[in-house]
């Protein structure tokens, strides 16, 4: 577990979650994932992508003239580290609350009260 590493910020976390999808990429593939969704510049993308590199929240490999960026955490470890701390600052560290406060936010559908129902069967087990 990553959990030394800071919390991505929401441009940074928008950059990895193109990584998370299209796997390791250049700063222009992640620009171009970006631009189809809104306006970003190339030299913004490129600038995320060094700050992220110091943070340790990517690794930039060269290769030729391109670098290529790979997210150092997985997609659900960086989730989990960021509900954890949501938790700790607005629910006390109370993942109970957090839960039904998400849940009833949204009305979740048939599958996901289905993938919730298993959660819960699976921590029921446990002591």
């Amino acid at each position: 577990m990553h959990s030394d590493l800071p919390i991505p910020t929401e441009s940074e976390l928008e950059l990895l979650n193109v990584l998370w999808e299209k796997g390791p990429a250049t700063v222009r593939e992640v620009h171009e994932a970006i631009a189809q969704e809104r306006e970003l510049g190339y030299t913004t993308v490129l600038k995320i992508f060094q700050r992220m590199t110091e943070k340790g929240l990517v690794q930039r490999e060269e290769s030729g003239k391109a670098h290529t960026y790979r997210p150092t955490v997985p997609q659900q470890e960086t989730q989990s580290q960021m509900l954890r701390d949501l938790s700790e600052r607005l629910f006390s560290g109370s993942s109970t609350q957090l839960a039904m406060h998400a849940l009833s936010m949204k009305a979740p559908n048939a599958e996901e009260l289905e993938d919730v129902r298993k959660i819960l069967e699976q921590r029921g087990g446990k002591k």
